[in-house]
């Protein structure tokens, strides 16, 4: 099977601008049958256009942890220096980071992996930088992610076995 016949975009929902030739998109898709929601980073240029190795995939329960820390975040930002907000575990050796980050004299939330493991340890390329102003839009994409997330994992959830539930059991034997 290809690769690409493994991944599976299901929705579009939304776009930051990141700069005159980027954008960071919200979106939701799927990759060998599991739903992500991903935030990526995708550049428009002469030579190429189209996504980057910068961005995220998370699944439902990360999403949620990450959407909980961004609601905790004041309107203005108040911190002065980087300041990680929190740590989340991904998977073995890998951790989603949300941190506070000043960069060029400007205020952002960065969404980037840290990896732990026997040949690394630091931060990755996976990752987005989301500009202070727009953490209140970023959010809104995160929650509607969310909830297509879990309207996918409900839908494509196999049907409970109940010995008595389904009008489309098999007919009983009768003997005689």
């Amino acid at each position: 099977m290809a690769e690409n016949a493994q991944f599976n975009p299901l929705a579009m929902v939304g776009t930051l601008p990141a700069s005159d030739t980027s954008e960071i998109r919200f979106y939701v898709d799927e990759y060998k049958g599991y739903p992500f929601a991903s935030i990526r980073t995708f550049v428009r240029r002469e030579n190429y256009s189209g996504p980057t190795k910068a961005g995220i995939t998370m699944n439902p329960d990360l999403l949620g942890q990450v959407i909980s820390t961004l609601e905790k975040l004041p309107k203005e930002p108040e911190a002065t220096q980087d300041t990680e907000l929190a740590r989340l575990a991904k998977k073995p050796g890998v951790e989603l980071v949300v941190r506070i980050t000043i960069y060029r004299d400007a205020t952002g939330v960065d969404l980037r992996e840290w990896v732990d493991d026997d040949n690394y340890q630091g931060w990755s390329k996976k990752g987005v930088r989301i500009a202070y102003a727009d953490i209140s839009k970023a959010a809104g994409f995160l929650k509607e992610m969310l909830v297509l997330l879990k309207d996918k994992v409900k839908s494509s959830s196999p049907p409970k076995k109940n010995a008595r539930s389904s009008s489309a059991e098999a007919p009983s034997k009768k003997a005689g």
